[in-house]
């Protein structure tokens, strides 16, 4: 197997694959994902046809002639459309007109379809010629789907979201741009069009690993991440607060003690006010530091405070109030649709790995089978 014929099996399968996890999980579920979804499913479609014609692959199955009477090349970006006017909640995504979108294609069908069934020297002349009409039209047809689309990115609820959505336009309208332009090149014979369709392929490939990274895992951690952060919020001016017990007296190494050194401490008092009022572990790079200057001592003294009167060092004082957040969103139901690592983040931890490993030391459990005890 080429090296061509791995990254089109690969892109088709994902495609596939991240199309049904879209429809399917309760995470990604909603509107406008679903029109993403379908965007993804076509796109490997026609990849799979476009990879075993460039294979020499291509064989007449009945299967296989049914995709390619499907694949007109007006559904992708009518579908992208959709996924940003649901995505941005525009009011466009409920009015009748946009069934008209599909039009084309449905007319794309109806051709493709009539043509292969009907075998006749007279008809296939008018075939011919509704064709090419009907071709040139959705060549017109995709440039100005495009474009519209772009409008409603305006309309993006932050920056994160018009960021995505941006750089989601933009390479769907690389992709579709080349097509439409090489179909027309080849038309007027300036290029050979299956010349350049093998790097069509590649890009459509390359947008299917794009969306699956960027669009679906990243984007969408990043969106957990700013509703949960928006949630956090209510917390602070709210009465749930995570509460770090502290351990017996007798048991945290009475000879090191000193008067001083008890949870009467007046720096400890603040440090635990600065943790239970203000949050401050949800700073990811809080360190001893930052907390030395807020109560105006030295780090040594913020260690040794800390070590005397919890037992515990800096790190897994502060890993302990992060961890009691997170099993606090855990039994929220408002956290529910989140995922872990999304929650893990906004509770201060910077990293899957340092997220995961506090979790089990503190609780003895992954968070993932926390998350299933406590439902």
């Amino acid at each position: 197997m080429s090296l061509l014929s791995a990254l089109f099996n690969i892109a088709i399968f994902l495609g596939i694959l991240l199309g049904v996890i879209i429809l399917r999980s309760p995470i990604f579920k909603s509107a406008a994902n679903k029109y993403l979804a379908y965007a993804v499913i076509g796109l490997s479609f026609s990849l799979l046809i476009l990879g075993l014609e460039l294979t020499e692959s291509y064989e007449q199955s009945l299967s296989l002639r049914i995709i390619d009477i499907f694949s007109s090349g007006a559904l992708f970006p009518v579908l992208i459309l959709l996924f940003i006017v649901n995505q941005v909640d525009h009011p466009f995504r409920n009015s009748p007109q946009r069934w008209w979108l599909f039009v084309p294609h449905l007319l794309w069908i109806l051709h493709s379809g009539l043509d292969a069934v009907i075998d006749s020297p007279i008809i296939q002349v008018f075939f011919d010629i509704t064709g090419g009409l009907l071709f040139l039209l959705i060549l017109v047809f995709i440039p100005s789907v495009l474009i519209y689309a772009y409008t409603f990115i305006k309309y993006a609820d932050g920056r994160r979201e018009k960021r995505w959505l941006t750089q989601l336009w933009f390479w769907v309208a690389v992709l579709m741009t080349s097509y439409v332009s090489s179909m027309v090149l080849a038309m007027f014979s300036f290029i050979e069009f299956a010349s350049v369709l093998r790097t069509i392929a590649l890009g459509a490939a390359f947008l299917i690993h794009w969306i699956t990274y960027v669009g679906i895992f990243k984007f969408r951690l990043s969106k957990d991440q700013e509703e949960i952060r928006a949630l956090v919020k209510k917390w602070k001016s709210g009465s749930v607060k995570p509460a770090i017990p502290l351990p017996p007296q007798d048991s945290v190494g009475d000879e090191k003690r000193t008067v001083s050194l008890t949870a009467e401490n007046s720096y400890f008092k603040k440090l635990e006010a600065l943790c239970t009022n203000e949050r401050i572990y949800l700073d990811n790079t809080l360190d001893r530091v930052q907390v030395a200057e807020i109560l105006g001592i030295s780090p040594g003294y913020v260690s040794q405070i800390v070590n005397t009167i919890t037992g515990d060092n800096f790190s897994t004082y502060i890993n302990r109030y992060r961890v009691e957040s997170v099993k606090l969103m855990i039994a929220d139901a408002e956290f529910s649709n989140y995922s872990l690592l999304a929650i893990g983040l906004e509770a201060g931890f910077s990293s899957k790995t340092t997220f995961h490993t506090a979790f089990k030391k503190i609780t003895g459990m992954t968070p993932n089978v926390y998350r299933k005890t406590h439902k």
